[in-house]
């Protein structure tokens, strides 16, 4: 017998939507990264596209969990729906019963690949905590807060410059110390935010996200990113966040500062990223109209960017599009 019309278009949506609800066994857990940096230059601008490749490769597991984390996480909190808090949860606990992340990284990219996850992992979890049992709380917490000790440990260690990697090791650390209530953590970031304001030039201008040569602009827009969420958790207005936002987003509308001040044309073609959303709602003030993308993913942020994090200080009345 054939199904027809509205009968057959209701079954399929229905079929459809029982497929996107079913939660899947939690892949194995990645114990040890072995990623790799992948620009051919001294300014790390210039991509090669077989490290590139090989890169992805590498952590596509640990991307690939941190994206369903995330989508089950935001689901929850949209719909409040168990079963998504369940799979957000059960996700989690299986990888923190595992250990997974703390084993050998490899290369500096292996702590990058680590640390933008615990980033991630701590603002999804910020979304379900709600929903955890004290079990979950517990080994979840401990998991996070392990991760969030092994990102201090290097981080501290490491003698490289504080540029923009620093900035997103503060969010993971920060992100972990306030949906833990660690007070620890919530020092080192807040240290963190502050080592970066004080980076920041007067014209707005991140000195070494500028010798990033053509990818200057885009590196300032992806510094600003974990400062934005920073400032929100903190609940800190900044002066000096308001001038790198100023002079990032006015790079967006017209690149020809950054490509007078590095000597190169810029390689950015987007619009204002999707942060935008989290400044906006804190209260952050742009000089153009913004409208924000209907589609603003970001695992490493916590998934949809469009809808504010528990951990975020929303400001009333706030604007966020036009």
């Amino acid at each position: 017998m054939r199904i027809r019309g509205f009968r057959a278009v209701m079954l399929i949506a229905a079929l459809a939507a029982r497929q996107a609800c079913a939660c899947e066994t939690p892949p194995p857990a990645v114990i040890d990264i072995d990623a790799n940096s992948y620009y051919s230059d001294s300014h790390h601008s210039i991509v090669d596209p077989v490290r590139k490749a090989r890169n992805e490769a590498a952590v596509k597991p640990v991307n690939d969990y941190l994206d369903a984390v995330a989508h089950a996480a935001v689901a929850w909190q949209q719909t409040h729906r168990d079963a998504d808090a369940r799979c957000a949860l059960t996700w989690l606990a299986n990888w923190a019963d595992r250990k997974a992340m703390l084993g050998t990284m490899t290369t500096e990219q292996s702590y990058y690949t680590r640390k933008w996850t615990l980033g991630g992992l701590a603002l999804s979890y910020a979304r379900v905590k709600p929903a955890a049992t004290p079990d979950e709380r517990r080994r979840i917490e401990g998991w996070l807060l392990a991760l969030a000790d092994a990102t201090i440990r290097h981080s501290d260690a490491h003698k490289g410059v504080r540029n923009n990697h620093y900035y997103w090791e503060g969010l993971a650390v920060t992100a972990t110390g306030a949906v833990t209530g660690d007070a620890r953590c919530l020092a080192w970031g807040r240290k963190a935010f502050d080592d970066a304001m004080a980076q920041i030039r007067p014209d707005g201008v991140l000195p070494y996200e500028l010798e990033r040569a053509g990818r200057a602009l885009h590196y300032h827009l992806y510094a600003a990113a974990p400062l934005v969420m920073m400032a929100s958790i903190f609940d800190v207005q900044s002066p000096q966040l308001d001038r790198l936002i100023a002079f990032s987003v006015a790079g967006v509308a017209d690149p020809s500062t950054f490509a007078r001040m590095t000597g190169v044309l810029q390689e950015w073609s987007g619009g204002v990223p999707g942060w935008i959303a989290i400044w906006l709602r804190h209260g952050g003030k742009v000089a153009v109209p913004v409208k924000l993308p209907a589609v603003n993913w970001d695992a490493r942020m916590g998934g949809d960017r469009n809808l504010a994090n528990p951990l975020e200080h929303v400001v009333t009345g706030s604007g966020s599009s036009s």
